[in-house]
C-alpha cells in the first residue's frame, strides 16, 4: 500500500463518519411523535398496501369466488394454506370441484402475497386489520370459508301434501272382509 492510498482511505473514512454524524444530528433536532396506540384506533392511519391477514371476498349473497383449484396452496412457500375439496355432480351430469375447507395459518405466513397474485378468480385478498395478537398458536389457524357454500342446483320443491277432507264430507272407513 502506498502513502497516497493510505491517506485516501483515511479521508474516505473521515468523510463517511461526517456523513453518518449529519444523519444523526438531523434526527436529533426533528420533533418526536409518540403514538397513543390503543386510544387512537379511530384515527390511526394504516397504509392501504399493508398485508395483515388473508380473507375471502364474499358477495352480497354470501357466496365466494373460490373454485378450489389449489393454485394458492401450491404457490405458498411454507404451506400456510391447506385446501380440502370434493367432487360434486351437477344436475346436468357434469362434475365440478367444490371447496370444503380453506385453512390458513397466520402464524407461519410470510405475507409474500403469492397466493393472492396467482388466484385465477381473485377470491382472496389481504386485509389491513393488523390486530392479530392471541395467547396460543392454535388460534392463529383460521378457516376462511366460514359461510356455507351455496349449491349451484336449485333445491327440489317439497312434495305436496294431500289436501285434508272438508269438514262436511264423511270419510268412509275401509270395509273388512266379512267372509271369515
Amino acid at each position: 500500500m502506498s502513502i497516497k492510498e493510505y491517506f485516501v482511505s483515511i479521508f474516505k473514512g473521515f468523510f463517511s463518519l461526517i456523513k453518518g454524524m449529519a444523519v444523526t444530528g438531523k434526527e436529533l433536532v426533528t420533533p418526536k411523535v409518540t403514538e397513543q396506540y390503543p386510544e387512537n384506533r379511530a384515527t390511526l392511519d394504516i397504509p392501504e398496501r399493508f398485508r395483515a391477514t388473508l380473507e375471502f371476498i364474499y358477495d352480497e349473497n354470501g357466496g365466494h369466488k373460490c373454485i378450489a383449484c389449489g393454485s394458492c396452496e401450491r404457490n405458498c412457500p411454507n404451506q400456510t394454506i391447506s385446501i380440502t375439496k370434493r367432487m360434486v355432480e351437477l344436475p346436468d351430469g357434469k362434475k365440478k370441484m367444490k371447496l370444503d375447507k380453506y385453512m390458513y395459518d397466520l402464524g407461519s405466513c410470510t405475507f409474500c402475497g403469492l397466493c393472492v397474485q396467482v388466484c385465477p378468480t381473485s377470491a382472496i385478498k389481504f386485509s389491513n386489520d393488523f390486530e392479530q395478537a392471541v395467547f396460543t398458536r392454535e388460534k392463529l389457524v383460521k378457516q376462511l370459508n366460514y359461510l356455507p357454500e351455496k349449491d349451484d342446483a336449485p333445491a327440489p320443491a317439497p312434495a305436496a301434501k294431500p289436501a285434508a277432507p272438508a269438514a262436511d264430507t264423511k270419510v268412509e272407513e275401509p270395509k273388512e272382509n266379512k267372509e271369515q
